[in-house]
This record gives structure tokens, sequence and C-alpha cells, in this order.
């Protein structure tokens, strides 16, 4: 499809003479999703969405324009807002306008009230089906659109930040429909968080700064899956990695992988580089950044830029200046500077491309059956968060290793008969 052939939809993009561009790295990403792309073509048989309304809060990336695009062939009339202000990809967006008549609110850079209005604007859908990112939209519906719910038929979480979100209003009982938790698929957090956040961490850190992390010590805070991958990716550069936690159990494990752990307040000193990817808040506060040598780097892979007290770091900066895109120094009274990368927002989305789009492959196929899933089943689901079945899980497993060309072993009839009894012993 071309815009000539088009009529375009409500939408609020850049610059919509970037579509040739953005169409030629959409296509160039779906090369490298093949999962998803037998699913879109399922959809585009079946319509298992079709007659409803769609809302995605995401990051408007190559890999998200694939998963729309599967979407829309499965019949959704889908509206697609950024999940955060710098992680558009602008030519993306008019892309997906222009070329597939996919209505899209997302712009690189936005300020806040533009990022909150356009929130209001995908709630204006009056969606049957969300799928969120970071939980915005779930949360702002929940909170001011209640006569809304009732629409519902369920949504889907991406992010470890937005799942805590949703476990808080679970706690508190307002969770009145049902949720996918795509985040804790293994299909997704095993290979997305880990090794997707591992690469694009460091590739966003490496292209706004051009340092060499071989001999550097690196802080990361965090040892969930995202910070397993980004120590893991780190030392496989050459850096020297330290891990902080507050989970007993997540630093012993990382100890026993072999990195050094202590507290943020003893990192502080020695690190030349902190990279935070704990979905909380405050990780990294003032009495961190007094600590920090001259020249320390800070940047966040977590969901949202709160993980950094920018706030504090502000108060005790005499100073403020833009030395390279996405690159701030803050020089502090006492004569040290520190450099904030890519304004402490998602430094893998906002100063590279974000992940590489054959593990987006199996995370956005989480997501396409999930809205699948909660299709077919809607009135059966009680409110609430629903894991992934195992057995969607595995049928994408086996999707991304036949399309690598890798087959496995199936268990005999001897070893299924052996699986299923009890009786057999030494």
């Amino acid at each position: 499809m071309s815009s000539a052939t088009l009529s375009l939809p409500k939408h609020e993009v850049k610059d919509l003479n970037l579509a040739p561009l953005g169409k030629q790295r959409i296509q160039w990403a779906a090369r490298e999703m093949p999962v998803l792309a037998q699913i879109r073509e399922r959809f585009a048989q079946e319509k298992p969405l079709a007659g409803l309304r769609l809302v995605a809060c995401c990051h408007v990336t190559t890999e998200t324009a694939n998963l729309a695009l599967a979407l829309q062939a499965g019949g959704a009339e889908s509206v697609l807002i950024a999940s955060n202000p710098l992680s558009t990809q602008d030519d993306v967006a008019a892309s997906l306008v222009a070329d597939y008549g996919i209505s899209v609110f997302a712009i690189k850079g936005e300020d806040v009230e533009t990022y909150r209005r356009h929130v209001q604007i995908a709630l204006d859908h009056r969606p049957n089906l969300i799928i969120d990112d970071g939980g915005d939209v779930t949360a702002e519906l929940v909170q001011h659109r209640q006569e809304q719910l009732s629409e519902i038929i369920g949504t889907t979480e991406e992010t470890t930040t937005g799942l805590v979100r949703l476990r808080a209003m679970l706690k508190e009982g307002v969770l009145s429909f049902p949720v996918m938790t795509v985040n804790d698929a293994a299909t997704k957090h095993l290979f997305d968080n880990r090794y997707g956040t591992g690469q694009s961490t460091l590739d966003g850190i490496l292209r706004c700064t051009n340092i060499l992390l071989a001999g550097k010590t690196v802080v990361v805070a965090g040892y969930g899956w995202c910070g397993r991958g980004v120590a893991m990716r780190a030392r496989g550069m050459g850096s020297q990695v330290i891990v902080t936690e507050v989970n007993p159990v997540r630093a012993l494990e990382a100890v026993m992988d072999g990195f050094r752990v202590m507290p943020m307040a003893e990192a502080a000193p020695l690190g030349d580089l902190f990279i935070t990817v704990t979905g909380n808040k405050h990780v990294i506060r003032g009495e961190h950044f007094d600590g920090m040598k001259d020249g320390a780097m800070v940047c966040n892979a977590g969901h949202f830029d709160i993980e950094l007290d920018l706030g504090a770091l502000r108060e005790r900066a005499v100073s403020r200046q833009t030395v390279r895109p996405f690159v701030e120094e803050y020089r502090l009274q006492s004569g040290k500077s520190v450099f904030v990368l890519g304004e402490g927002r998602l430094i893998n989305l906002a100063a590279a491309e974000g992940h590489p789009a054959s593990v987006m492959d199996m995370s956005f196929a989480n997501q396409a059956l999930a809205c699948e899933y909660l299709v077919k089943n809607r009135g059966r689901l009680a409110p609430g968060l629903h894991p992934i079945p195992a057995e969607i899980d595995e049928t994408i497993a086996r999707l991304k290793l036949k399309a690598m060309g890798i087959q496995i072993d199936s268990l005999t009839p001897e070893q299924i008969e052996y699986s299923n009894t009890w009786t057999v012993g030494t």
C-alpha cells in the first residue's frame, strides 16, 4: 500500500516525508522476524481480532511496526502511541501512517505534556484490547476512565516495570480485567530481557560516547534478567563489572557468576560507567553522585527515567551543557563532572535503535498470541494477572528454532511412558 492509494488515518507524527525510509527499515526488520511473519499470515486468513479496537503503547520502532502489521492483518482497528518520549523512530511512525494506514501518535523527543495527551487520545479510541509497555495506558484507564472498563476484554504487559505497577493494582483490588503477563513468558524475558537489553544497552552507550569499554569499571544496578544481560555483555567487552542488588538471592547469583557485589555507596567511587536496570525509583541518588569520580557516566536501561535522581543532581550542579548528542555534562560544586546519557531515559532507544529484530520476533509473537488468547477466552478469564500458557511459549520456541534451521529431539514412547509413571525406580 502507499499513501497514493490510502486515505490517511488520524495521526500525529513528525514528518510524513520520512515514510519511504521508514518502509525500507520496517521491511529490513521483517527479514529477522520469521515467527511473527507466520503469525501475521495466519491472522490474515483467520481474522481473530476482527471488529475489535486495540491500543498499543509501545516503543515505535521497526520491530513494533511489524507487530502492528500482524495485528492489522488479524482485523484489529489499532491506534499506536509511544511508551517513552525518546523511543520513537520518526521514519517508522511516518510509514505506518502513510504506507499502511495505521493511526500513530508518536514523535521522538515529545514533551511530557504531549506524551500524556497521546495517552488520552489512545483511550478516546475506546479500546477493547490494550498492549502496554510500562503500564501508563492501563493505569490511566483504571484511574480516570472507569466508564470504559466494561469495554475491556483484557490487556497485555511487555515490561518488568509495568508488571510491578499491575501487581500493586491487583493488591489494591482495582484490577477488574484479565492481564496477560507477556514479560514473564520464557520466550520473552529469557531472550529479550537478557540478550536484547544486554546488547542494545551497550550499543546505545557506545553510539553516544564512543568510549572504549575494555578496562572500564562498569556498575550495573540490578541483576534481574536485564541486568544479567548487561553485566554479561559488559564483561565480554573487557570491563570490570560490579553489581549492586537489594535481593539477596540475585546478589548471591551475581557473586556465583563471578561479579563483584557491593552497595551502591561503595561502588560510587569506583565506577567509570553506571547503568541502572531495576525498574525502581532513585537507585542512584544525591549521595552517590557526590561520591563519584570526575568524569563518571550514568545512564538508565530501565523503563522510566526515575531510576536516576536527576533532581538531586541538578541541585548539586553549578552548570549543565550538552557535549555530544545524548550526552549532558553536569559540573558539580566540587569541580567534578558527571555525564548523563540519554537524559536518563532508556539509553538503548534514546541513543540507538533498541533491541535487534530477531529477539523482538519472540517478544512480539507473544504479544500477538496473547491478544488472540484474550479474545478466544473472553468472559472465561478472571480479573488479574495470567501467565502466557506453556503451549504458546513452546510453539514460539519451536517456530524460532525451525526458522533458524535447528532441529531437536523428541521423546520416545518409552520416555513418555516413563515420564508419566511413578512405579519405576532404581
